[in-house]
């Protein structure tokens, strides 16, 4: 953690706005993604991201420097906050319930799938790892965490973090290549 944002968390941890505010404009869009990513849904990772960061705030004066980045603290809210959500998740509809002929009629509606259908294919593909390697892969190759990091927020070793990714990359490269 670097001198700034030790002074920051600080300052927030002595009930500073200010420097929370500053602690949220760095880290919310991190932790926005992280949500979105084992959600996929954008509503519900705004709203986590939020409690994320209002739980924070409520918490902030029991934090403790142990040498890592604040993040890492943020993306342990934020994991439990997405196992809490899947635990009490609502059923949602289904795009195969949307009939076919709506779906064709939007504008430019074949150049967009064609654009995504890499990043569904990868998402897809990143959904069917087992929650470990889920983190691990979006902590490092999208947050870009460093492996004493996400070993921090996982509670593993930085050894076991390097077997999560080397599986989880072999097990995405073996879906997509099926897909």
């Amino acid at each position: 953690m670097n001198k700034e944002e030790r002074d920051l968390v600080e300052k927030a941890r002595k009930g500073e706005g200010e420097a929370f505010g500053s602690l949220y404009d760095k880290y919310f869009d991190s932790i926005y993604r992280f949500i979105y990513l084992k959600t996929g849904n954008k509503t519900d990772a705004e709203d986590l991201s939020h409690q994320v960061f209002l739980s924070a705030w409520q918490k902030i004066e029991n934090y403790q420097f142990r040498g890592f980045p604040f993040s890492s603290w943020l993306y342990k809210i934020a994991l439990n906050a997405v196992i809490d959500h899947w635990r009490t998740r609502k059923p949602s509809v289904s795009i195969d319930l949307v009939k076919d002929d709506l779906l064709s009629e939007l504008p430019a509606f074949h150049e967009e799938v064609d654009q995504k259908f890499s990043l569904v294919l990868v998402k897809n593909a990143i959904a069917k790892l087992e929650p470990d390697q889920q983190d691990v892969i979006v902590m490092k190759f999208v947050d870009e965490l460093s492996n004493k990091e996400i070993s921090d927020v996982l509670g593993k070793s930085e050894g076991a973090i390097r077997v999560i990714q080397h599986r989880a990359l072999r097990q995405l490269k073996k879906l997509i290549e099926e897909a």
